[in-house]
């Protein structure tokens, strides 16, 4: 049976013991995203610079493939803005996270990658920053569109609004709105379908139980950020596995998991995760 855990990273504690950990639990696919550049000690005038967030983190995922089948996302996290807006100014910070961007759809093209992250800042930030955040997020899906690969969306907590309105963005870009991932979504499934995003809903609680009462329509995600300060947060790696697990015992056929595991991550990203 296939699991796989649509966001996860790997930083500074348990690193690939991580992956054994989601293998040994039932593990058997992960997306791997990049972090921050400042996780990897590179602080960038220019987006050009992210090559060694980037080369890194693909270093990474190459060596994971040799625990489970890994696949890389590049991240330019939106709160670069006000990391990056400190020393450069907020303007230049925007422009550099949008050259970042551009960088990470050559690496798509390459296929050393399959997906980008963008988004906009969780927390509160005046207009604006917001206002160039967006110009960021739109940036990335006409970045996505042009290399025909799905973006994860770091953002704001779950409101309707936000994701109609971060659909229509992906209008504009002529992204389809499968290929646009609301990464830590909550499990509103049917909010989800009908506005067209996908949610990866974050495997806490009993979140994974309620949203597959409301159907097929998502995927399921730890966000484990690996950070020996914060060992097991957001969710460890074994979390995933065991929650789908536990679907079976709920009534939920291998077919059901088969479909949040396998067919939507080739939906979406454009894969072949059966064929490994």
């Amino acid at each position: 049976m296939i699991i796989t855990d649509d966001h996860m990273h790997i930083y500074n504690h348990l690193r690939l013991k991580a992956l054994e950990e989601f293998k040994k639990a039932g593990g058997t696919h992960v997306l791997l995203v990049s972090l921050l550049s400042k996780h990897y000690d590179v602080r960038p005038e220019t987006g050009k610079e992210f090559k060694r967030v980037f080369d890194c983190h693909i270093n990474t995922v190459e060596k994971a493939n040799k625990i489970v089948r890994a696949y890389a996302v590049l991240a330019v996290h939106p709160a670069e803005i006000t990391i990056l807006g400190g020393r450069l100014g907020f303007r230049r910070a925007a422009e550099v996270m949008m050259e970042a961007i551009d960088l990470a759809g050559e690496y798509v093209e390459e296929g050393k990658a399959i997906a980008i992250k963008s988004g906009r800042p969780h927390y509160k930030v005046d207009g604006k920053i917001w206002q160039l955040s967006n110009e960021v997020m739109q940036h990335a899906f006409e970045i996505a569109k042009d290399v025909g690969c799905a973006v994860q969306l770091h953002t704001e907590s779950y409101t309707r609004d936000g994701i109609e309105e971060i659909a229509r963005m992906a209008d504009k870009a002529g992204l389809k709105r499968e290929r646009v991932v609301k990464h830590f979504s909550p499990p509103r499934v049917k909010d989800f379908e009908e506005v067209g995003i996908f949610p990866s809903v974050i495997a806490m609680g009993d979140n994974v139980l309620k949203a597959a009462k409301q159907g097929a329509r998502f995927t399921v995600e730890t966000d484990y950020i690996d950070d020996a300060k914060r060992p097991g947060a957001v969710l460890g790696p074994k979390t995933v596995p065991r929650k789908v697990k536990e679907l079976l015992k709920h009534g939920f056929n291998e077919d059901f998991i088969h479909k949040i595991c396998v067919e939507n991550i080739e939906r979406i990203y454009g894969v072949d995760v059966s064929g490994f």
